[in-house]
């Protein structure tokens, strides 16, 4: 079994104390790690080599340099060595090394022993270690590669890196001779009234009659409600059953555990935990989704594992903070797109209470060969026995747009994947056959898994977002379980217009499905602004049908946060998918803000928008002004005065009818919406825009300025100006920042303002340089094609008489 309790896929950490020998230890040993950039096969080829630089774990070696200015990012091999320090080595106990996850195939080496192996990047993994120790040190070294596999999913033709490196943490467990391995808990029958809930056992090592293991039910107030004692077996197991259970919901996500104890005679030689939750679910044919009985709207997003500057080594914390955004904007559902994820975050969606679409790594790239098939199938293993506890967990996915750009040749047939995705499909309802199967984008697959998902673009790739209703009454006609998985569009952190180009008159509305190929289709995403307004428009125009459609189940927007792609080197972030709700490194754009208003019972309010804050227009024409927010009512006062209140109805668009024609006048405009509920004030926003009756003419200049921040750094920002000195705010164009002295460009973050190369939002681009400590100034300049070069000297006797 994959799924190895150590405690850690579960959130918990067993150390036996009290007197009482510690029978399993389990040990985070991500510290104190060298790495070595050397793309060698060999163990014996690394032993003696210098160049190995210190480091701790999580790691990717394409932290920068996938998203960097130079084409392409390092597929190759790299090696990790760390020292282990046994003092004691007692005979009686074995030792495991468990890898959260290594990027994207690896060997481990104890003492220059190969210890064990494991492909696929994605998936945890434990290495039995015992007998290659010695007391005293042990080297252990961790072959890792991420270079081109067709024979090791995903397709290197996916649109996300596959970056390589150990991106996960890794642990040292220390167990009896014999001890519990595996724990698998199903809720096989539930409802309201009672639950049976059925706990199976695994124990590794030798048996005798003396062993027994009592298993205990913990409720979620922490209270044991059952328990039993049961002969200590190979494969162990009890069943319980609860009246009354505390149901785990999206809105109450409560968590029983089981605690499991093998003793030998009196003496207990093991324990182990793991938490679960008691609910059940339904799609309902041709119609919504129900959990635990009631309707519920599926409303959800996606996620990539990666953040700015370090890719995929995202720290616990990290992690977190993505499921606590994603669940503050009010969502319940998250798609992990498209890899199994850290154990994080199946962590975080159980206590938050946010459902797990988990999705086998099959992205693209057709079926493969006879060694491609096994690697497949030992990976959806895999996942399904490491993740199966989790309640969260409501679909295995088996893969997505998996007929696109075969990698083998007559990879695309459709006989030969509908015969293999039909053996996905039976392996996952064996493992588990209390959840769903699901795919996406796969059309002849469609009635070979439980719940599809069309590709449905409309107002991006293909159409307009005002034909979405109807293409989802179509899909929901067609598809037994229909659940529409991505939509959306790229936004450019602070573009803004006053028209966005919606695609009425140059594009089909008919259409909704992105095409393979997409050199000749007309689409807003070709032709449109890319500005954070029309995807605000697109978004609400979406969620005022779909909070509002009685057969919908539910649908996810793509992404949560904008993540790195090698196949789009030309995006106004190079290398950068701008879908994003968030920018990389986590920060909320105006179309996060949407997503609340209409799914989070937060009380709040968001003028759109904080990144427009310089507008123009000739005098006397009124513009439009949206105030998201999931107040009662909302009153709009522009300097000073009242523009009227407005009552929130999720049926008028946009902004759910709380909008407003406002009249600017020269100069500041201060506006101040107020949240309203019976009567009462709950929530405010303001937002101060500079308005001019003047536009301004063509580019004259580029002008740099700076402005010290907290941190330490400065933000060095280049305005587009005319002869007169008005910022142009329709100028786009790409800018290149350098730093020639006196610090350093903060770079390679794929953010708004790390990276070196950035086309400009509204006339302006900002980059954030750290200054170093030698004497003289920062020297910046910014350039392009049409202006050769601008240069700014910044004194940095300022920060340092601020710090």
């Amino acid at each position: 079994m994959i799924r190895k309790i150590l405690g850690i896929a579960a959130g918990m950490m067993w150390l036996v104390n009290g007197g009482v020998a510690q029978q399993r230890v389990v040990e985070n040993i991500n510290d104190n790690w060298s790495y070595l950039e050397l793309p060698v096969e060999h163990v014996s080829e690394v032993k003696n080599k210098d160049g190995w630089t210190p480091i701790s774990l999580p790691h990717s070696w394409n932290g920068e340099d996938a998203v960097d200015v130079i084409p392409g990012y390092r597929r190759s091999i790299s090696w990790y060595k760390k020292s282990l320090s046994m003092d004691v080595l007692d005979n009686d106990k074995r030792y495991f090394l468990y890898f959260e996850g290594v990027n994207i195939k690896s060997s481990i080496f104890v003492n220059g022993q190969l210890a064990g192996d494991h492909v696929g990047g994605y998936i945890g993994f434990e290495i039995e270690i015992s007998s290659f120790l010695q007391k005293g040190e042990n080297e252990i070294l961790v072959k890792v590669d991420n270079g081109y596999d067709r024979e090791v999913i995903p397709s290197q033709k996916s649109d996300f890196f596959i970056y390589g490196g150990i991106t996960r943490d890794v642990w040292l467990k220390s167990v009896s001779q014999t001890f519990l391995s595996d724990i698998k808990i199903t809720t096989d029958k539930v409802s309201a009234q009672s639950a049976t809930t059925l706990v199976e056992l695994t124990l590794d090592g030798p048996l005798s009659k003396n062993q027994e293991v009592k298993v205990l039910l913990v409720d979620p107030d922490g209270q044991v409600v059952a328990q039993q004692t049961v002969k200590a077996e190979a494969k162990t197991s009890v069943k319980f059953k609860t009246n009354d259970p505390q149901l785990w919901h999206v809105d109450t996500p409560h968590l029983y555990e089981v605690k499991a104890e093998l003793f030998n005679g009196k003496k207990l030689k093991d324990q182990v935990s793991d938490r679960f939750g008691m609910r059940w679910f339904e799609f309902q044919e041709n119609g919504p989704f129900y959990l635990n009985g009631e309707r519920l709207i599926i409303r959800g997003t996606h996620r990539h594992e990666e953040h700015a500057g370090v890719g995929p080594a995202m720290t616990n914390e990290m992690h977190r903070t993505d499921m606590e955004l994603i669940k503050g904007m009010g969502a319940n559902f998250v798609r992990l797109a498209h890899y199994p994820q850290d154990p994080e975050i199946y962590r975080a969606c159980d206590e938050l209470g946010i459902l797990v679409w988990d999705e086998l790594p099959w992205c693209r790239g057709g079926v493969g060969n006879d060694q491609w098939k096994t690697n497949t199938s030992q990976m959806l293993a895999e996942i399904i026995q490491q993740n199966y506890n989790h309640p969260s967990v409501i679909l295995w996915s088996l893969g997505n747009e998996i007929y696109w750009l075969p990698d083998f040749e007559d990879g695309d047939h459709t006989n030969e994947i509908n015969s293999y995705l039909k053996e996905l499909n039976d392996l996952a309802h064996k493992l588990d056959p209390s959840r769903q199967t699901a795919i996406r984008k796969y059309y002849e697959g469609a009635d070979i898994v439980d719940v599809f998902s069309p590709s449905i673009w409309s107002g991006w790739y293909s159409g307009t977002y005002e034909n979405y209703e109807a293409v989802i009454d179509q899909s929901i006609a067609k598809y037994p379980r229909f659940l529409h998985m991505e939509y959306g569009g790229s936004s450019h952190v602070g573009r803004h217009t006053e028209t966005p180009i919606t695609g009425k008159g140059f594009v089909d509305p008919s259409k909704f499905e992105e095409e393979v190929n997409q050199v000749e289709v007309k689409s807003v995403a070709k032709s449109g602004d890319w500005s954070e307004n029309y995807i605000v428009d697109l978004f609400d125009w979406y969620l005022s049908i779909t909070e509002n459609h009685e057969q919908f189940a539910g649908n996810a927007q793509w992404a949560f946060k904008d993540f790195g792609t090698p196949l789009r080197p030309e995006n106004d972030i190079p290398y950068m998918n701008q879908k994003g709700l968030a920018d990389r490194a986590g920060n909320p754009k105006d179309a996060y803000y949407v997503f609340k208003s209409y799914w989070s019972d937060e009380p709040f309010a968001y003028i759109e928008s904080h990144t427009w804050t310089e507008r123009s227009g000739p005098k006397g024409e009124a513009r439009n002004v949206c105030v998201y927010s999931n107040s009662e009512t909302v009153e709009l006062f522009q300097n000073g005065n009242s523009l009227g209140v407005k009552t929130r109805d999720t049926k008028q668009f946009p902004a759910a009818g709380l909008n407003w024609d406002v009249d600017f006048v020269a100069g500041e405009n201060e506006l101040l919406a107020v949240g309203m509920k019976d009567g009462q004030e709950i929530v405010k926003d303001s937002l101060v825009i500079t308005y001019s009756y003047e536009q301004a003419g063509s580019p004259s200049e580029l002008v740099l300025s700076s402005e010290w921040l907290e941190n330490g750094n400065y933000l060095v920002t280049v305005t587009a100006v005319d002869k007169g000195g008005l910022r142009c705010l329709d100028y786009e164009e790409r800018v290149y920042f350098q730093c020639l002295g006196g610090g350093d460009l903060i770079k390679n973050q794929g953010t708004p303002t790390g990276s070196e190369v950035i086309k400009m939002a509204n006339g302006k681009a900002s980059i954030e340089v750290k200054p170093n400590d030698n004497p003289g100034p920062l020297k910046m300049t910014v350039l392009n094609q049409y202006f050769k070069g601008t240069f700014l000297n910044i004194d940095k006797s300022h920060a340092k008489e601020q710090l």
